[in-house]
């Protein structure tokens, strides 16, 4: 039996060539879980930021949920896609909820998040409307 060190600490069996697939597996299930963390705390800078009205507040709330099963299901097939639209949505979400927004940079990472999905609009139409959804209320946010 072979051994593949997954982690400082931790030593797993392998078998013959699982071991590929396995860590892919792995990498595949711990990245999941980074995207899963991001909509969290993207979801707690909602709830807490008084810069954001309380029915664009419940809007962008409801959307997020949706967002997590969204980012999910992409990531499973196009795992860097689905961080981009992370990492953009959690840094459109920074700047719209600051104390003091800057409009100038709303407007830019708003227009990340949104080029984050142009190529999905044929195969995750849903993903796209929400993501299109959330950059209108963003934007308007700062106005």
């Amino acid at each position: 039996m072979r051994f593949a060190f997954v982690a400082a600490s931790c030593i797993l069996p392998m078998r013959n060539c699982s071991r590929v697939s396995y860590l892919n597996s792995y990498t595949k299930t711990i990245g999941q879980l980074m995207l899963q963390d991001i909509i969290s705390k993207i979801e707690e800078k909602i709830q807490d930021s008084s810069a954001i009205k309380s029915e664009n507040r419940a809007e962008l709330l409801t959307l997020m949920g949706t967002l997590r099963s969204e980012i999910t299901e992409l990531s499973k097939t196009h795992h860097e896609q689905a961080q981009s639209i992370a990492g953009f949505t959690e840094v459109s979400a920074h700047e719209a909820t600051r104390k003091e927004p800057k409009p100038e940079l709303i407007d830019l990472s708003v227009k990340g998040l949104s080029s984050s999905v142009e190529d999905l609009e044929e195969s995750h139409p849903q993903l796209v409307a929400i993501v299109n959804r959330i950059c209108t209320i963003l934007s308007n946010m700062g106005i």
